[in-house]
């Protein structure tokens, strides 16, 4: 049983650690001018689509991380619950947001944690995470056999 929580609570570290870092180097590489929209902090349509792949990666990678530490493929359904939930919850305050508070005026040199904190991505990519991290999960513990399925 301790097996099977640690392998949950490592598969959602590893997608938090996998997701920060990926998504500075991206921020690096794109800068302001490229994670967002001219003059706003509403996030690129090239940010959307990277954001959408490496969500995707971070999720498999989850799923692959939970099943190896656990051995069983039970808990990645509870991981894929846990990052489902979450994710919606997370996309709550910006379901209710006025269309006055999405857009914010941006300076041209923004730090990376000024974007973290600014970045206004569009409800449908929220909702839609939510989906792609928890069929992620689901798909990467498929990718790590088990020991009951060796023998089998």
């Amino acid at each position: 049983m301790v097996r099977k929580i640690m392998g949950v609570i490592a598969g959602y570290v590893e997608m938090i650690a996998f997701v920060f870092i990926s998504f500075s180097v991206l921020y690096l590489i794109l800068g302001p001018e490229g994670s967002f929209e001219a003059g706003t902090y509403e996030v690129s349509p090239v940010w959307i689509v990277m954001s959408i792949i490496l969500g995707l990666i971070a999720a498999v990678l989850g799923g692959y991380v939970c099943t190896f530490i656990a051995r069983s493929k039970k808990p990645a359904i509870v991981l894929a619950g846990v990052v489902w939930m979450l994710s919606i919850i997370m996309a709550i305050p910006s379901l209710g947001a006025a269309e006055e508070e999405i857009i914010k005026k941006r300076s041209i040199d923004v730090s990376n944690g000024e974007a973290m904190q600014n970045a206004k991505q569009p409800v449908a990519l929220l909702l839609l995470n939510s989906f792609i991290g928890a069929l992620g999960v689901l798909g990467g513990s498929k990718l790590h056999k088990s020991k009951n399925e060796e023998s089998g």
